[in-house]
């Protein structure tokens, strides 16, 4: 009796790892998406840290910029047209100077200074470096409540030490039993008027910093 040998075809046999395949796949492109992410917001940070010392690079700039407004004040008080004190009576905006006292903010800066200010107001006379992008807008006041003689007016003295119970020194005001504006009393000091400088610098990038001396005659 012949003997026949049967082959069978068997199907082929199935593997779970075919469809695991697939969710590595999509754990390795979430975790793609996850490092881009970080690696964006590194980037980002180290934009914004460039760029904030990039602004403090420029306010230091802008600081030895602003001497140049004490050197141009310092050299009319010295040997210019507000160099006597007949000179010094009367408002300048040639010479960004007010014989009075300018209101100011909270922090002692002439308003006519501040953003949406009238500069033209209190001067005419400004710095400017084109080949650095720098302006400078300054102004001296002194530190009286009208123009005209310091004798007719009520002013800050230079020698007017602190109040005797403590308080601040009130223009036209008593200290230490300095009269202000006569100046009789216990000081043998002669009195010097206070003239006080603010400049504003603008640099680039719109970068504005503001710097305020005071100084006596």
């Amino acid at each position: 009796m012949p003997f026949h040998t049967a082959i069978m075809n068997q199907s082929p046999e199935w593997h779970p790892r075919q469809s695991q395949r697939g969710v590595v796949l999509i754990f390795a492109l979430v975790a793609l998406v996850i490092v881009l992410a970080g690696a964006a917001a590194v980037v980002r940070s180290m934009n914004a840290s460039v760029f904030t010392s990039a602004n403090y690079g420029f306010k230091r700039d802008l600081g030895n910029q602003g001497e140049r407004a004490v050197d141009a004040v310092l050299e009319q008080f010295n040997t210019g047209a507000l160099s006597t004190e007949a000179g010094r009576e009367n408002d300048s905006l040639a010479l960004n100077y007010k014989a009075s006292i300018l209101p100011t903010n909270s922090q002692g800066i002439p308003l006519q200074l501040l953003p949406g200010g009238d500069l033209a107001s209190v001067g005419t006379n400004v710095i400017t470096r084109a080949d650095m992008g720098i302006t400078i807008n300054y102004v001296v006041d002194r530190l009286c409540n009208a123009p005209g003689s310091l004798g007719a007016n009520a002013c800050i003295w230079a020698n007017a030490g602190p109040p005797k119970g403590g308080g601040d020194v009130k223009l036209g005001g008593s200290a230490d039993g300095v009269d202000l504006n006569t100046g009789g009393g216990k000081s043998a000091v002669p009195r010097q008027a206070v003239y006080r400088l603010t400049a504003l610098v603008t640099g680039p990038r719109n970068t504005r910093a503001y710097y305020q001396s005071t100084f006596t005659d």
